[in-house]
């Protein structure tokens, strides 16, 4: 099976007309999965729907408990066009995609994997929609965003050359990752490169609109925490997944949401920084676990609201 066979492309217009991009991985077996909460994947800053791709094929046809899911290519990112005014990359637009998203599919309640910047739009969605989230798996994001993380980031947002192969890419990629990611073995490099660039002509190309790098400027200094907003996940099953290396999310600051949150699940993620790949094994039947109790517990609520 390829790749492409393994999804169906969506394409679908935002509310002020930007053609926007996500995919569909459908439950494999028989018609409960499709009944099971689906799971919808936002990704990092940067990056695009490709990077859930091996969890998403996990989840729909591998795991105990199938569901069917979907991912977003963010305006700017991936598929998805890039917008005219780079001041539209911000979180709440972000977010107003998400929610046109959801009604182009049809879906609410959603079990929401949010990587990185990810995260940070679930946090405002479950704040301003709480009925569009029913579970939720903040990767490498928290509350506190460390500073030293932050400025990484911005250190390569939209500064990266353009590689002139894949092999150029798979160095590219290596070189700036390597160091978090210890366990990365060589010849996946290339793979990784191939879920951050986009392809044209058998060749990378931009994987996401290198304005966005104006978008990130803004942020200069430190970014005020977000415990207001984690007040409203509190709600929600809640499973934290943190690379080992992460300099983006502290282990004080997962620490500090277990302790607030008491149905809240941890897991870290070994030789792996930010934000963690999610294409491990262990990570994958982690997150699959979670979202097959989430289920459960829903169920049980409906059950006594009946």
């Amino acid at each position: 099976m390829t790749e492409q066979s393994s999804f169906e492309a969506i394409a679908f217009t935002a509310r002020d007309g930007l053609r926007l991009a996500g995919r569909r991985y459908r439950a494999r077996g028989p018609a409960s999965a499709t009944r099971r909460r689906p799971a919808l994947c936002l990704p990092g800053l940067t990056r695009n729907g490709r990077d859930f791709h091996d969890l998403a094929l996990h989840l729909a046809r591998e795991a105990e408990h199938l569901r069917d899911v979907y991912t977003l290519d963010y305006r700017g990112r991936g598929a998805s066009d890039f917008d005219p005014d780079w001041r539209n990359y911000a979180i709440p637009i972000e977010m107003l995609d998400v929610l046109d998203y959801l009604t182009v599919i049809g879906r609410h309640d959603v079990a929401l994997v949010g990587t990185s910047r990810g995260g940070l739009i679930a946090l405002v969605m479950a704040a301003a929609q709480p009925s569009s989230i029913g579970a939720l798996v903040l990767n490498d994001i928290g509350p506190v965003i460390e500073q030293q993380g932050l400025a990484r980031i911005a250190s390569y947002v939209g500064r990266a050359p353009l590689p002139q192969s894949w092999a150029d890419a798979a160095r590219l990629v290596r070189g700036l990752f390597e160091k978090q990611f210890t366990r990365v073995p060589d010849t996946d490099w290339e793979t990784i490169a191939r879920q951050l660039f986009n392809e044209s002509g058998g060749r990378p190309a931009p994987g996401y609109d290198p304005k966005l790098a104006r978008a990130v400027s803004v942020l200069d200094g430190p970014v005020p925490a977000l415990w207001p907003q984690f007040e409203a996940v509190r709600r929600l099953p809640l499973l934290i997944v943190r690379g080992e290396n992460s300099d983006l999310l502290s282990q004080a600051t997962v620490d500090e949401m277990t302790r607030r949150h008491p149905r809240a699940e941890a897991v870290t993620v070994a030789g792996e920084g930010h934000a963690p790949l999610l294409r491990d094994l262990p990570t994958r039947a982690a997150i699959a676990r979670f979202l097959a109790a989430s289920d459960k517990t829903a169920a049980s609520a409906h059950a006594a609201a009946a």
